[in-house]
Protein backbone atom coordinates (compact mmCIF):
# COMPACT_ATOMS: atom_id res chain seq x y z
CA UNK A 1 0.00 0.00 0.00
CA UNK A 2 1.61 3.59 -0.58
CA UNK A 3 1.60 6.27 1.24
CA UNK A 4 -0.54 8.12 -1.10
CA UNK A 5 -3.48 6.09 -0.97
CA UNK A 6 -5.00 8.26 1.20
CA UNK A 7 -5.04 11.02 -1.01
CA UNK A 8 -7.57 9.54 -3.16
CA UNK A 9 -10.20 10.61 -0.47
CA UNK A 10 -9.52 13.95 0.10
CA UNK A 11 -12.17 16.64 -1.27
CA UNK A 12 -11.39 18.69 -4.18
CA UNK A 13 -11.73 21.19 -1.34
CA UNK A 14 -8.82 19.33 1.39
CA UNK A 15 -6.52 19.63 -1.80
CA UNK A 16 -6.77 23.18 -2.70
CA UNK A 17 -6.53 24.38 0.80
CA UNK A 18 -2.93 25.47 1.61
CA UNK A 19 -2.37 26.50 -1.45
CA UNK A 20 -2.43 29.82 -3.70
CA UNK A 21 -2.40 33.67 -2.59
CA UNK A 22 -2.87 32.93 1.13
CA UNK A 23 0.30 31.13 1.32
CA UNK A 24 2.94 33.14 -0.87
CA UNK A 25 1.06 36.28 -0.73
CA UNK A 26 0.41 37.13 2.46
CA UNK A 27 4.01 38.74 2.79
CA UNK A 28 3.90 40.58 0.14
CA UNK A 29 0.65 42.45 1.50
CA UNK A 30 2.07 43.06 4.20
CA UNK A 31 5.09 44.46 2.79
CA UNK A 32 2.81 46.66 0.71
CA UNK A 33 0.88 47.97 3.58
CA UNK A 34 3.61 48.44 6.03
CA UNK A 35 5.50 50.47 3.55
CA UNK A 36 2.51 52.28 2.66
CA UNK A 37 2.01 53.67 6.41
CA UNK A 38 5.76 54.32 6.90
CA UNK A 39 5.50 56.39 3.37
CA UNK A 40 2.73 58.75 4.77
CA UNK A 41 4.65 60.61 7.68
CA UNK A 42 7.67 60.02 5.12
CA UNK A 43 6.13 61.81 2.64
CA UNK A 44 4.28 64.59 5.57
CA UNK A 45 8.10 65.55 6.32
CA UNK A 46 9.53 65.18 2.98
CA UNK A 47 7.33 68.11 1.73
CA UNK A 48 7.87 69.85 4.87
CA UNK A 49 11.56 70.03 4.06
CA UNK A 50 10.53 70.92 0.42
CA UNK A 51 8.55 73.90 1.40
CA UNK A 52 10.80 75.23 3.77
CA UNK A 53 13.78 75.02 1.30
CA UNK A 54 11.61 76.51 -1.30
CA UNK A 55 13.46 80.00 -1.79
CA UNK A 56 16.85 78.25 -0.21
CA UNK A 57 20.16 78.86 -1.60
CA UNK A 58 21.99 76.13 -2.80
CA UNK A 59 24.09 75.99 0.26
CA UNK A 60 21.19 75.92 2.76
CA UNK A 61 19.91 73.12 1.26
CA UNK A 62 22.75 71.18 0.89
CA UNK A 63 23.44 71.80 4.52
CA UNK A 64 20.04 71.18 5.67
CA UNK A 65 20.29 67.51 3.75
CA UNK A 66 23.75 66.74 5.57
CA UNK A 67 21.81 66.98 8.38
CA UNK A 68 21.56 63.77 9.78
CA UNK A 69 18.20 63.65 11.12
CA UNK A 70 16.93 64.45 7.68
CA UNK A 71 19.91 62.57 5.93
CA UNK A 72 18.47 59.37 7.81
CA UNK A 73 14.86 60.42 6.97
CA UNK A 74 15.25 60.77 3.31
CA UNK A 75 17.16 57.26 3.35
CA UNK A 76 14.06 55.82 4.67
CA UNK A 77 11.54 57.77 2.56
CA UNK A 78 13.92 56.36 -0.40
CA UNK A 79 13.68 53.06 0.35
CA UNK A 80 10.29 52.84 1.55
CA UNK A 81 8.86 55.00 -1.73
CA UNK A 82 11.23 52.54 -4.26
CA UNK A 83 10.18 49.40 -2.16
CA UNK A 84 6.63 50.34 -2.45
CA UNK A 85 6.37 51.55 -5.77
CA UNK A 86 8.18 47.77 -7.08
CA UNK A 87 5.63 45.80 -5.08
CA UNK A 88 2.99 47.18 -6.37
CA UNK A 89 4.24 47.51 -9.81
CA UNK A 90 4.40 43.72 -9.26
CA UNK A 91 0.47 43.14 -8.80
CA UNK A 92 0.19 45.36 -11.73
CA UNK A 93 2.28 42.94 -14.02
CA UNK A 94 0.88 39.82 -12.41
CA UNK A 95 -2.34 41.06 -13.01
CA UNK A 96 -2.52 42.63 -16.46
CA UNK A 97 0.32 40.79 -18.32
CA UNK A 98 -0.14 37.11 -19.64
CA UNK A 99 2.44 36.11 -21.45
CA UNK A 100 4.72 34.68 -19.49
CA UNK A 101 8.22 35.46 -20.90
CA UNK A 102 6.81 39.03 -20.72
CA UNK A 103 5.88 38.77 -17.45
CA UNK A 104 9.26 37.63 -16.42
CA UNK A 105 11.10 40.10 -18.45
CA UNK A 106 8.97 43.38 -17.11
CA UNK A 107 9.39 42.02 -13.30
CA UNK A 108 13.10 41.66 -13.73
CA UNK A 109 13.18 45.37 -15.43
CA UNK A 110 11.01 46.79 -12.60
CA UNK A 111 13.27 45.46 -9.59
CA UNK A 112 16.56 46.12 -11.46
CA UNK A 113 14.98 49.67 -12.27
CA UNK A 114 14.05 50.22 -8.83
CA UNK A 115 17.05 49.24 -7.70
CA UNK A 116 19.89 51.05 -9.58
CA UNK A 117 17.17 54.00 -8.84
CA UNK A 118 17.17 53.72 -5.26
CA UNK A 119 20.69 52.62 -4.87
CA UNK A 120 21.81 56.16 -7.29
CA UNK A 121 19.45 58.02 -4.65
CA UNK A 122 20.86 56.68 -1.68
CA UNK A 123 24.34 57.55 -3.29
CA UNK A 124 23.47 60.93 -3.93
CA UNK A 125 22.23 61.17 -0.13
CA UNK A 126 26.01 59.88 1.10
CA UNK A 127 27.68 62.06 -0.30
CA UNK A 128 25.57 65.37 0.63
CA UNK A 129 25.34 64.01 4.53
CA UNK A 130 29.05 62.84 4.37
CA UNK A 131 31.08 65.75 2.63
Amino acid sequence: MSANSGEAFRTPLKNVRGLGSAQSGVRHWWLQRITAVALVPLSLWFLWLLMSLMHADFVTARAAIGQPVHAVLLVAFVVSLFWHGALGLQVVIEDYVHVRWQEIALQVAVRFGAFLTAVACLFAIARIALH
